[in-house]
């Protein structure tokens, strides 16, 4: 009976580790499938993101030929010239053109002379920020609106402050509409004919560049977008990378404040340092301008990179606004600043504009 008896314990000991192994056995397959799964979402998510930054690289490229204005899209999302509308977040760059009816009849109505009084002349030198949206809800002409000036919007969209790499400095051969483009235009050492057909075109035409009295330029997202254009040719560390200076962000920024300073003595500058931005693929979050990086560092960097070239001419008539972190534009405003991550709605562009105003006013009239 003894035997019997520990005969059974044995078999009912071994019964429980029996299921015990089996019971971590299960343990075990469904936390290998659950790791399994993480994973798999894991690497469609890098797929997604890698493919989303190739289309945003690839539609960039194609700004290069013939672009006006950048603006970000998807199929349910309106353009940035529609910001009344229920905004909607996107990132796949594309180029809006207007329509050829629109502008024969722009061409054919009688302009209105304007005679008003102003108070100055400002010239805008900029991207798709300032060059968007050209009416009374636009940034440029709300600066214009808060210090009774003349502004010249010199702004293109889908340019770069900066050369891309196929760019050369050479005025002979030069077909770059970027800012160094704007600016040795201005100075007379291009052909102007490259700005034909867009609204900087007329401008050419129209300004007197000598009466300036605010250079106001706005460059940085496209720079930074392209993942082509250096932040700076100086690295961490000290390394320094093997690129001229003016295919470089900050490079292009200090050549053109320079020449500048040079040609017009007399007029205040005033760096825009990009703002804060957010890019989707449709619904999907990529990054924001803390995060994403394209390989020469998030979009913030930039920003301080502009801050670091106004540096440079402190005290010389040149100042700086570094949007990033001061126009209010932020994680927390963006749903009713930013008409799709990076463009404007009308609320964002007054906000934005009203606080450039405020800095050329009080450099204008320091005793108000």
């Amino acid at each position: 009976m003894g035997n019997t008896r520990r005969g059974r314990q044995s078999i009912n000991m071994l019964l429980v580790v029996l299921i015990g192994f089996c019971v971590l056995a299960i343990i075990e397959i469904v936390y290998g499938q659950a790791q399994m799964k993480v994973e798999r979402e894991r690497l469609d998510l890098e797929e997604q993101n890698r493919q989303a930054v190739e289309e945003l690289k690839e539609e960039w490229r194609s700004l290069k030929e013939g672009s006006s204005v950048v603006t970000a899209e998807s199929e349910a999302a309106p353009a940035a010239s529609e910001a009344e509308q229920e905004p909607a977040k996107v990132a796949k760059q594309e180029t809006v053109k207007k329509d050829k009816t629109d502008e024969k009849k722009d061409e054919q109505a009688p302009k209105e002379e304007d005679n008003r009084n102003y108070d100055m002349q400002i010239v805008i030198l900029g991207d798709s920020i300032m060059d968007g949206d050209r009416t009374e809800s636009g940034a440029a002409d709300i600066i214009g609106e808060q210090l009774n000036a003349k502004v010249y919007n010199m702004s293109m969209g889908g340019t770069t402050a900066a050369l891309l790499p196929n760019e050369q400095y050479n005025f002979a051969t030069w077909d770059s509409r970027s800012l160094l483009g704007v600016v040795n235009g201005i100075l007379g050492n291009i052909n102007t004919d490259i700005f034909d057909g867009y609204a900087a075109g007329e401008v050419f035409k129209t300004c007197d560049f000598s009466k300036t009295d605010y250079f106001i330029i706005e460059y940085g997202v496209n720079d930074f977008l392209t993942g082509q254009i250096p932040n700076s040719r100086y690295l961490e560390g000290g390394d320094t990378l093997a690129v001229d200076g003016t295919h470089t962000y900050t490079g292009a920024l200090e050549d053109a404040v320079s020449r500048l300073r040079e040609r017009f003595p007399d007029a205040g500058i005033l760096l825009v340092a990009p703002h804060y931005c957010q890019v989707f693929n449709g619904n999907t979050f990529i990054g924001d301008g803390y995060s994403l990086d394209y390989g020469y560092g998030p979009l913030i960097t930039y920003a301080r990179g502009a801050g670091y070239v106004a540096g440079l001419f402190e005290g010389d008539g040149v100042f700086f606004f570094n949007a990033f972190e001061e126009s209010g534009i932020d994680a927390d405003t963006a749903d009713d600043y930013l008409a799709d991550g990076v463009h404007m709605t009308p609320l964002g562009a007054r906000v934005y504009a009203e606080k450039i105003a405020k800095i050329i006013y009080n450099d204008y009239a320091p005793e108000e």
